[in-house]
């Protein structure tokens, strides 16, 4: 009942910034708190990153505390992850999620996912 639409991945350089985006059509996207998950080659999927659907709340984890930034504009129902300082062991595919509460993003059982977006860092 929720598309999520994901655009922005590429090829970088380290110390290189990065903006994705996800474009969510098919429900109300207020209502919904919206995150941002990746996966390396032969890894689990991680969680990056979640924000309440107002945007009031943000989660963050450890591993890009301080480099990465969640927000949204519920105008466009769109939700951005702004990345900076961009290391190699960033490189994954990068997925947006939607869920009824924070915790079914930070559990990795979210309503909703996305198509994934490759990101790539080079040295």
């Amino acid at each position: 009942q929720m598309l999520l639409v994901e655009s922005g991945g590429g090829l970088v350089q380290a110390g290189d910034s990065l903006r994705l985006s996800c474009a969510a059509s098919g429900r109300t996207f207020g209502d919904y708190n919206m995150g941002w998950f990746r996966q390396a080659p032969g890894q689990e999927r991680e969680f990056v990153a979640a924000i309440s659907g107002s945007g009031g709340r943000t989660v963050n984890a450890n591993s890009v505390k301080g480099r990465f930034t969640i927000s949204r504009d519920n105008a466009k129902n769109t939700v951005y992850l702004q990345m900076s300082s961009l290391k190699p062991e960033d490189t994954a595919v990068y997925y947006c999620a939607a869920g009824t509460t924070i915790m079914a993003l930070t559990t990795r059982r979210p309503d909703y996912w996305g198509q994934g977006t490759q990101v790539t860092v080079s040295s």
